[in-house]
């Protein structure tokens, strides 16, 4: 029943974030941005299946594997979305289409895994996706927050929205010599 229940986090997480991350909305700089990930975590690790008994090594491996991939697809979510300051103050975030990539790519890696696991005999544990995806929440949390306070603040010069990764920068205008 356990592993029902990961399941079920896992999938409505999932589901949440990416459904939420496509709207923009209001990106927190306060202290809590950590919260979720260590939730998430917490739930994980009350599971002690999340090593194969059987086959440590081969394991570990794929855990560190996986949760390696949870850092990166966390970091390229976040340098894919596009953020921008109101004239309230207030910061501003949205994914962008190179956010969907990153999430396609780290998806099928997963899968990958998942079914590099299989050959080699090892019985992943759902906990251990619900750590990298731990993971994921809490490196993109920290690089929106880091973007979100390096903004320019409304007394600074006017600056637009913070360029993502995969946007196009518009080319500078022509200026004519006199």
């Amino acid at each position: 029943m356990p592993g029902l229940v990961d399941a079920l986090v896992i999938v409505a997480v999932v589901v949440l974030v990416i459904v939420r991350q496509f709207r923009a909305q209001a990106i927190s700089t306060g202290r809590r941005w950590w919260l979720a990930p260590a939730v998430l975590t917490v739930v994980a690790l009350r599971e002690p299946g999340m090593v194969d008994a059987h086959q440590r090594t081969e394991s570990v491996l794929l855990l560190s594997t996986e949760l390696l991939i949870g850092l990166a697809t966390g970091a390229g979510w976040a340098w894919t979305t596009r953020m921008w300051r109101e004239p309230d103050g207030v910061v501003w975030g949205k994914s962008s289409k190179a956010s969907v990539a990153v999430w396609t790519v780290g998806i099928a890696l997963r899968a990958g895994l998942f079914g590099l696991g299989a050959l080699l005999g090892v019985h992943p544990d759902s906990s251990a996706l619900l750590l990298a995806l731990a993971g994921t929440l809490l490196v993109r949390s920290g690089i929106l927050v880091w973007r979100a306070q390096s903004l320019p603040t409304a007394a600074g010069p006017p600056r637009g929205p913070a360029t993502a990764y995969g946007d196009v920068m518009p080319r500078p205008a022509w200026k004519e010599r006199v």
